[in-house]
């Protein structure tokens, strides 16, 4: 396959200086990065987990090896899929690469999921083996193949963290990190230990630039989650596009603490990194402490992170008796920093937080904001030979600029579609202009700059009295109350506005007590309109996360309309 140019649309005239708007990809196996950083710097660590590093050959030899027992022992073959469910760690980053060099296609699942969570993993892509950790062995063993039809998981591979951990640490060790080996055994199950000890050897690489590679999966609105089929093409764009956006080298240190699983922390804080044969500091689970410890013992240079982590590492006490000098670049996605958080952050580090939008669609980025003029929550530009564009989303039609509208995107790094879901897959693209746009389903407007700013999802609006709300707004102004550490906004029932405005509200610690939930209203009143102002507050211990750490708004405005509810009358 070819590669395609974007035509030419109008683009920001702050497009990072220096750089092309057209991006060459490689044309090879994703395995390649890993083997072209070995050689170059074979001795030079890839991954600090921990204070004990891991060099570029050993994570080589041990993808390979792994390869070659999954080729060997677990018959994996070109195309099939296998599951990786771990936690961030060296065995994941090694797990991911063996796969692909077994020419199979990984299949990254959040390590919070449960047996009946994981059984569609397993029976919607077929896969027969995967690589788990040895604490989460009891969430798969159920769904091990019990009888002659093959069907569920036959082989595992079961890793267990301390394994990399090598050198005396002053850091904090999570307990999973910290547990001894356990012994392995049963029909299907091999300690990866003893994987390594075997040292088979896979066969010849075979898969190309447009076999599948990685198929991430992504719940929606509705229905069960779907695989979205990535090509080592499409995941070459992201990781090589981030890279050269930032301006990363080789002597790049990165502190990897988003969820590798998520395609964020997957083409940002791993992917990337390696292709470049930068360093990776690793931590298992997020810790503040730890993150701010790592930042000044390895003079980190670009740190990836989502703003409900940015928001705990700022309110720690401690955090300016540390030397965070060596940072020339913060960035993330998935949920809008708040303005006071962003300051808060300039302020400290002389930093702007540089945001960016993508989806597991599109295997992360397709908007980051140009290092050099970031704009405060705000998606960013589109990337490297992105068309992105803000369409009616009844009609289509490209709406002007200022105006809300859906996202529509086409680029390079979009999914082919959805695993064994055609209908799914045809009602998530659109024709424009002869070319094929994904629907992200994203409210946006475009300003004067070319930037985009998020409205909000496409059905997450409050319809107050004919008044729309925007909950993202609401939320972020919030941010700006001194006593509230986190909030999320939904809709709530009322008798005659229809719906109004309701805010749950986690206080900073000391708080408690100080501050009443009337007090937040009204000083909400004091500083937004009143027809988005929250007309109810309601303290809450903690709001309800993803694995990859976004505020599970659906969850919390589902739990709202079930209360509000009346019961149906029985006749």
């Amino acid at each position: 396959m070819s590669e395609t140019r974007i035509s030419a649309r109008p683009v920001s005239p702050f497009w990072p200086p220096g750089l092309p708007r057209h991006l060459t990809l490689p044309q090879t196996h994703l395995f390649h990065n890993i083997e072209v950083s070995a050689a170059r710097y074979p001795h030079k660590p890839a991954i600090v987990y921990y204070d004990s590093p891991l060099s570029y050959a050993q994570l080589k030899a041990d993808a390979e090896r792994l390869a070659g027992h999954l080729q060997h022992v677990c018959g994996v073959k070109r195309g099939d899929r296998v599951l990786l469910y771990l936690q961030n760690g060296p065995q994941w980053v090694i797990g991911y690469y063996a796969i692909l060099r077994a020419d199979a296609v990984v299949v990254p699942v959040n390590p919070m999921n449960l047996s009946d969570e994981l059984r569609h993993y397993v029976h919607d892509t077929g896969a027969t083996t995967a690589i788990v950790p040895q604490d989460l062995l009891a969430q798969v063993t159920p769904l091990l193949a019990t009888d002659s039809s093959g069907a569920g998981l036959r082989h595992l591979v079961v890793a267990t963290y301390s394994d990399y951990l090598g050198t005396p640490t002053t850091l904090r060790v999570p307990d999973i990190v910290a547990a001894p080996r356990d012994a392995v055994a049963g029909a299907g199950l091999t300690a990866w230990h003893a994987v390594l000890a075997r040292g088979l050897v896979p066969g010849p690489m075979q898969a190309g630039p447009d076999d599948l590679a990685v198929m991430p999966y992504t719940s929606g609105t509705t229905g069960a989650p779907k695989g979205c089929m990535h090509t080592h093409r499409s995941v070459m764009s992201t990781l090589v596009g981030g890279v050269q956006w930032f301006g990363c080298t080789q002597d790049a240190v990165f502190l990897s603490v988003l969820p590798f699983f998520h395609v964020t922390g997957m083409a940002g804080s791993m992917n990337g990194p390696l292709y470049v044969g930068a360093t990776i500091v690793l931590l298992t689970r997020w810790d503040r402490e730890a993150a701010a410890e790592s930042i000044q013992r390895y003079h980190v240079t670009l740190w990836q992170v989502i703003s409900t982590m940015m928001i705990d590492f700022l309110s720690n006490p401690r955090i300016e008796q540390y030397d965070l000098s060596s940072l020339v670049a913060v960035r993330g996605g998935g949920a809008a920093m708040p303005e006071a958080i962003a300051l808060k952050l300039k302020a400290l580090t002389g930093l702007s937080y540089a945001e960016g939008y993508g989806m597991s669609e599109t295997m992360a980025a397709t908007h980051i904001n140009p290092p050099q003029r970031a704009k405060p929550q705000c998606l960013g530009i589109p990337v490297f030979d992105v068309d992105a564009r803000i369409v009616d989303p009844d009609t289509l039609a490209e709406m002007p600029q200022g105006e809300s509208g859906e996202i529509v995107v086409h680029g390079p790094q979009v999914m082919q579609g959805y695993w064994h879901q055609p209908q799914a897959t045809a009602d998530s693209f659109v024709q424009i202009d002869g070319k094929r746009f994904l629907r992200t389903g994203d409210l946006a407007r475009i300003d004067e700059d070319g930037y985009f700013f998020m409205v909000d999802r496409l059905k997450r609006m409050i319809n107050a009295a004919g008044f729309k709300v925007w909950p993202a707004e609401v939320e972020a102004m919030m941010y700006k109350h001194p006593a509230i550490l986190e909030a999320c906004v939904i809709a709530a029932r009322d008798a005659r506005r229809g719906e109004t405005v309701k805010a749950l509200v986690v206080l900073k610690d000391g708080e408690q007590g100080r501050v009443s939930e009337q007090d937040i209203i009204t000083w909400a009143h004091e500083h937004m309109a009143a027809y988005k102002s929250p007309r109810i507050v309601e303290f809450v211990a903690a709001l309800p996360k993803s694995g990859s750490g976004k505020v599970q708004w659906r969850e919390l405005q589902a739990q709202e309309l079930a209360r509000s509810t009346p019961p149906q009358e029985t006749r």
